[in-house]
């Protein structure tokens, strides 16, 4: 089949709508969130579609064949991640601390595959310019950088400006509950026990299968958002006991 000006245009625009239908459906918003498998998934989506199209013996409707069938493969590996929490390791990655507490983690490094060079380049993309600066770096699985900066080098805020006050160290939060369960080698790293802390929600009436999210940082109430009324709570963690304070 020869193509024409005419049958060319359709093809296009039918692959044009089907991939913003698609880009909808699956809910991508920012190219900085795509992990290294949705942007490969994009760039095969891509080279399906332009091949079908500019392809004489291949008509519209394996364009559309092409589009739908592969955008259904990507949907089921996102209702996956998202229906079983621990998919999303192995299917989107998981994030990696490269600079704990100031130091640089050389195991992590490897495990990432990233040297030093490409850390200070990354680094710098976020006007970081001197590891010293640094007390935790964390490595997203789409290949940016987020940084917690060391006390003395953060933007002053309002409680900075207090006479006589004395500056708090620069702690690292840790989720330890994720989609109502253990984040098991978060919780490996705080000084209470999955007893201690499930004995404490268990006094407060909150089993961990009702936890959205839960965050604990050194020296500070255990931070929790539910899927109930009243949502976001704070509790003091003990072994013996518990008591709340204030969202």
């Amino acid at each position: 089949m020869n193509t024409t000006f005419p049958s060319l245009t359709i093809e296009l625009l039918a692959g044009f709508f089907a991939l913003l239908i698609l880009t909808k459906v699956l809910g991508k918003t920012q190219i900085t969130q795509l992990t290294p498998f949705d942007f490969i998934s994009a760039l095969v989506l891509g080279e399906l579609v332009g091949n079908a199209i500019y392809d004489k013996e291949i008509g519209l409707n394996y364009v559309l064949y092409a589009v739908v069938f592969w955008g259904g493969l990507i949907f089921t590996v996102e209702f996956i991640t998202q229906k079983w929490k621990r998919t999303r390791g192995i299917l989107e990655g998981k994030p990696s601390i490269v600079i704990r507490d100031g130091v640089i983690d050389r195991e992590e490094l490897r495990k990432s595959k990233l040297d030093l060079n490409q850390l200070q380049h990354l680094l710098r993309d976020k006007d970081v310019f001197s590891m010293e600066e640094v007390a935790y770096a964390v490595l997203e699985p789409n290949g940016t950088v987020n940084v917690m900066k060391k006390g003395p080098y953060q933007a002053a805020v309002r409680q900075d400006l207090k006479p006589g006050e004395k500056k708090q160290d620069t702690l690292l939060p840790i989720s330890i509950i994720s989609d109502g369960e253990w984040v098991s080698e978060n919780v490996g790293q705080i000084p209470f026990s999955k007893e201690d802390i499930e004995q404490t929600l268990a006094g407060n009436g909150i089993p961990v299968r009702d936890i959205l999210y839960g965050e604990y940082t050194e020296g500070k109430p255990l931070y929790i958002q539910i899927n109930h009324f009243p949502y976001v709570k704070k509790i003091e963690l003990s072994s013996g006991g518990s008591r709340n304070s204030p969202p």
